[in-house]
């Protein structure tokens, strides 16, 4: 049975900080397989990251993980004078992960909440929310699963909650992680587009139940912002990762060249200043060998383990 999971979190910290509604940071991020270390009997991706897999996942190696994820988030606190309020992520694989890497990190000072849902993906991984409980709370969680040819696809749900800030305004936030080109890129497109599809009627939903309101859709779409399915959600949101794409910038490298596949659109009602922006986390680089530049340190590079987070670079919107 699926299952949608709210899990409080409590901050332990002993000076809580008072948090400002005048400005937000939400973060996106793929964690690039973000397994436990235990085999749970959940497919081929479960067992090969565990203790006794294929990938040796053991233990240590998930909470150094842990540990690198919660140290970027700490630098991004010190980036932007404030912990990130709202975190989208992508490739986790239950909701354990997310308790122990809240629980067993520097994170649990603060004051964060996980929205996750188990979806059909068929390797086992989903897509999360986290917020801090001083700034938001839900008010509304929906779940859309991308149809084609008749039946539900087997790919992460997208995941809808309305959060309410403490001074009374409302925010939908979207969390994706639309269908890979595995398989080849023409032969995977249309899986996207049905993705997007499914986007699109959740917005224009919003958007008939509540005209004017704030919606920031945020993922890893696998497709850069010139693609073909962006033609679909560019009705009714504004890409704020155009800009970078224009100028190069990524959050993937491959082949020596950066793609921007991981980005934020939001309703034009969001008039605020924003900044949108990827963030080169200094310990999570690592330097090419076939090319100039740097690219994200990966947990895995085919079956060698190389102590990294993911191949992702996080990417960041501020409002203010």
């Amino acid at each position: 049975m699926k299952k949608l999971c709210v899990i409080l979190f409590l901050a332990l910290s002993l000076h809580p900080k008072t948090v400002a509604q005048d400005s937000l940071v939400v973060v996106f991020w793929n964690m690039e397989n973000f397994f436990d270390y235990t085999d749970q009997g959940g497919g081929e991706a479960d067992k090969e990251f565990s203790s006794g897999g294929s990938r040796h996942w053991t233990g240590k190696r998930f909470y150094a993980k842990c540990d690198a994820v919660a140290k970027s988030f700490m630098w991004m606190g010190d980036r932007y004078g404030r912990m990130p309020d709202v975190i989208g992520l992508a490739e986790i694989e239950n909701k354990g992960v997310l308790v122990k890497l809240l629980k067993n990190t520097l994170l649990r000072k603060y004051d964060y909440k996980i929205i996750h849902y188990d979806s059909g993906d068929r390797r086992g991984i989903d897509v999360a929310l986290l917020y801090r409980e001083s700034v938001m709370t839900p008010v509304d969680i929906t779940l859309k699963t991308p149809w084609y040819g008749g039946r539900e696809l087997s790919t992460r749900d997208i995941l809808h909650s309305r959060m309410r800030l403490a001074d009374g305004r409302n925010i939908d936030f979207i969390v994706n992680h639309h269908p890979s080109k595995y398989g080849g890129e023409e032969e995977s497109r249309i899986k996207r587009h049905f993705a997007m599809k499914t986007l699109k009627s959740l917005v224009d939903s919003l958007n008939t139940m509540n005209p004017g309101g704030k919606i920031i859709a945020m993922g890893d779409f696998n497709d850069t912002p010139d693609s073909e399915p962006f033609e679909i959600i560019s009705q009714v949101l504004v890409n704020k990762g155009f800009p970078l794409h224009e100028k190069g910038l990524g959050t993937i490298r491959y082949e020596g060249k950066w793609d921007l596949i991981d980005m934020f659109w939001v309703s034009g009602s969001i008039k605020s200043s924003w900044t949108t922006e990827i963030l080169r986390v200094p310990f999570l680089m690592t330097r090419e060998r076939r090319h100039p530049g740097e690219k994200p340190l990966r947990t895995y590079s085919g079956p060698r383990y190389l102590g990294g987070v993911s191949d992702h670079c996080p990417i960041v919107l501020k409002i203010q």
